[in-house]
């Protein structure tokens, strides 16, 4: 991996970032100079800002913290929050509970891993979605059921529906269900 070598003073920082996103990462960092206990608000930020924690942000993040690099990815790793890939800018989480399970659920995932070419856990090449699997989203009455950005809920689906699913949520504007 390449760097990119600063000016004097400033740190030397992998090309992996983007400029933009290392200037939002500089911005984190020198609010928070001189702070205490402050790892797991930085680590927020700059997820917020980048998307993701990528191996160099988590450098810069221990460097101006003066922590190891295991010490802030054994704190990120900790926590389901933190992310360490690229996600997509819709994230569908099909829900895997008892009800949504014995309704059908499996299979309705089965058929959106199939229509977005990618398995659970993973984001489409175009970064537009993730899809993850949730152990209970809490409308079993609705089971099978699925969210997008944990704020649109889809009911009582079956495989057949996944079509209509995912042209709303590759749409800007997806649907309430």
């Amino acid at each position: 991996m390449a760097t990119v070598l600063l000016e004097q003073g400033e740190r030397e920082v992998p090309t992996v970032l983007q400029q933009e996103e290392i200037k939002s990462l500089d911005t984190i960092l020198n609010d928070v100079k001189g702070q205490r206990g402050i790892l797991i608000a930085v680590l927020q930020r700059a997820q917020e800002k980048i998307g993701y924690l990528p191996e160099d942000a988590m450098t810069m993040i221990a460097g101006e913290l003066k922590l190891s690099l295991s010490q802030v990815y054994g704190v990120a790793s900790f926590y389901k929050h933190f992310h360490f890939k690229p996600r997509g800018k819709k994230i569908v989480k099909v829900c895997a509970g008892t009800a949504c399970h014995v309704r059908g659920g499996k299979a309705v995932l089965t058929e959106m891993e199939h229509q977005l070419g990618i398995k659970e856990g993973e984001t489409t090449p175009d970064r537009a979605v993730t899809l993850e699997t949730v152990g209970c989203v809490g409308c079993c009455a609705l089971a099978p059921v699925l969210t997008v950005n944990d704020q649109d809920l889809y009911g009582e689906l079956t495989p057949k529906m996944v079509d209509d699913i995912i042209a709303s949520v590759r749409s800007e504007h997806g649907t309430h269900v």
